[in-house]
């Protein structure tokens, strides 16, 4: 299995949620393939840029192959601020929810290998090679974490959609109604389960 990573969102916007998406590579790319296919979607698969009826049929796409997720939010209103009260950097943040995400599914894992294949739009490249090479502490033996170009990563581009549904939903935009109706399944499922964070270490 893959875990495929990516993130939505900022505290200038009202929250960040990064997205660890477990699938096999050969079901991400069979989801993007028919979701292509049936949408006639052009252009990268983005969470920002779909419809409510396509979002809610890749995410039942991704919920038929099995597919699994662990979603890290922090909300800015919720976030214990340092002295004088300052809120974390935007990159403290990003790498405490990319932590928070696939520390979740380590011991969920049963210690087979587990490749971890992570977005590397946000920052510069010499920055995210750090962030992977984190992670890569994290994994151990366990894996290996890699970054990926999202416009050719079929995992990340997924996992941009579930991250982009579970912002919407933190920052209670106009379809925020609408997508928690469509992730109420995988929500109560586990498909797809929530870690709050309220502090960054």
């Amino acid at each position: 299995m893959t875990i495929y990573c990516d993130e939505s969102g900022g505290l200038n916007a009202g929250a960040m949620t990064f997205a660890a998406v477990m699938l096999t590579p050969q079901a991400a790319t069979d989801i993007h393939a028919r979701f292509r296919s049936v949408t006639g979607l052009r252009g990268e698969l983005k969470g920002s840029r779909i419809s409510i009826v396509e979002r809610a049929y890749l995410l039942e796409l991704v919920d038929r192959a099995g597919g699994r997720a662990w979603v890290a939010v922090a909300h800015r209103d919720r976030l214990a601020q340092g002295p004088g009260g300052t809120l974390p950097s935007d990159l403290a943040l990003y790498g405490a929810l990319l932590n928070s995400a696939v520390g979740h599914w380590l011991p969920e894992t049963g210690g087979e290998c587990t490749d971890v294949v992570i977005d590397d739009g946000r920052y510069d490249p010499k920055i995210l090679s750090h962030v992977r090479e984190e992670i890569q502490a994290g994994l151990g033996n366990w894996g290996r974490a890699s970054l990926a170009d999202s416009k050719r990563s079929d995992g990340v581009q997924i996992a941009d959609v579930i991250a982009n549904s579970l912002f919407n939903i933190a920052v209670e935009s106009p379809r925020a109604h609408r997508i928690g109706r469509i992730i109420e399944p995988m929500l109560a499922s586990k498909a797809i389960r929530v870690a709050e964070l309220t502090s960054v270490p």
